[in-house]
């Protein structure tokens, strides 16, 4: 079985067909992690994303029970060299070709992935289709295809699409967090709970007020996919509760935050996507490796009349990486700290999330 991958700028690229049988159509992205692909598969931030791997032999150690990044794949498609169909590793549970299979994810091995990488480093990430599982070359003619694509908007309502619907508990005898889901990793939840913390997941569109009810000792936002001015609801909430809960904002949460106190944010050529993009943090004066996957930046001179502080660079293209608000307890970044998959080179962000909790928590009561 084979199948066609179709650009809206026409190019081509005729692969093999695993995975899904089915046709989708979404925004075609590049990742350049070298292992991972499982964590990728399973990130909520790639909903309505074809993702090509940069590496080229994707598959090989299997897909295993404890790698997940969520429980229900919103990923469009995958796109690989080649795919290895004999995993062999002690965790593996199932096959790539498997997995994809049974969450009805479309794949395509067999293609140049260089040259598709470096058509959307050149022109930037663009939408495409990957057509039915064809037997013999028997495929839909491309100009009926390019129609298709041309007819299909990209989804704008993604976050909504990923994040829990009603609100749960993951218990814990530390400090109180609720935590916003717009796509959520399971990874953040992770370090959290691991640190004690009693966790309240609520979803992207609950209120300032509802959150506050809760009484939490420190406010998460976190990771998910898309436009963050899409989630215009979100922000007017982030504006409410950073004067008083010590706040902290990861990815998408970054940006989000950072619209709330008045900087802008705006669309990357193509994106960050991978484990290996390295990070200047102005307060340390170090560099980190970190793990990546957006396509929206913070803009850099967005945040000169605004009362955030710049922290971090990216080293590779000096776009923002990190901020901090002057006056309010809350602190973001553009990364994943918690990896999943990535170095751990920022594991201790959360740390000092728990420390920022513990210092506001002692400077009120002094003020009382």
């Amino acid at each position: 079985m084979n199948r066609l991958l179709v650009l809206e700028d026409g190019t081509v690229f005729e692969g093999q067909a695993f995975g899904s049988t089915e046709e989708s159509i979404g925004e075609v992205v590049f990742n350049t992690g070298m292992t991972g692909y499982q964590e990728t598969l399973s990130d909520p931030s790639y909903c309505g994303q074809i993702v090509t791997m940069t590496y080229p032999l994707i598959g090989n150690y299997g897909i295993n029970k404890d790698d997940f990044e969520t429980i229900n794949p919103s990923i469009f498609g995958f796109v690989v060299k080649e795919f290895c169909e004999t995993p062999s590793n002690f965790r593996s549970d199932e096959g790539l070709d498997q997995f994809l299979k049974a969450n009805n994810i479309p794949g395509i091995a067999g293609i140049d992935t260089r040259k598709l990488t470096k058509i959307l480093r050149k022109y930037g990430t663009m939408k495409g289709i990957l057509s039915k599982a064809k037997e013999n070359g028997e495929y839909e003619e491309k100009e009926f295809l390019l129609a298709k694509l041309e007819s299909k908007e990209l989804l704008t309502d993604q976050v909504a699409r990923v994040s829990t619907m009603k609100p749960y508990v993951a218990p814990g005898r530390g400090y109180r967090v609720v935590l916003v889901d717009f796509g959520m990793k399971h990874g953040i939840l992770r370090e959290l709970t691991k640190r004690s913390c009693h966790v309240t997941v609520v979803p992207y569109n609950y209120s300032a007020e509802n959150i506050l009810r809760l009484k939490p000792d420190g406010i998460m936002l976190t990771n998910g996919p898309g436009n963050p001015k899409n989630v215009s609801e979100a922000i007017e909430m982030i504006k409410k509760v950073i004067p008083t809960v010590p706040t902290f904002g990861i990815c998408l949460g970054h940006q989000l935050l950072s619209l709330a106190c008045g900087a802008d944010t705006g669309r990357l050529k193509f994106g960050h996507r991978g484990s290996n993009h390295p990070v200047y943090d102005y307060e340390t004066k170090r560099t980190y490796l970190t793990s990546q996957n957006h396509g929206y930046a913070v803009t850099e001179e967005s945040i000169k009349n605004t009362e955030l502080e710049l922290t971090q660079i990216a080293l590779n293209d000096k776009t923002v990486e990190g901020v901090k608000h002057s006056k309010y307890p809350a602190f973001s970044v553009q990364y994943h700290p918690e990896a999943s998959p990535g170095p751990d080179d920022t594991n201790y962000l959360f740390d000092q999330f728990i420390a920022m909790i513990k210092a506001f928590q002692a400077s009120l009561k002094e003020e009382a």
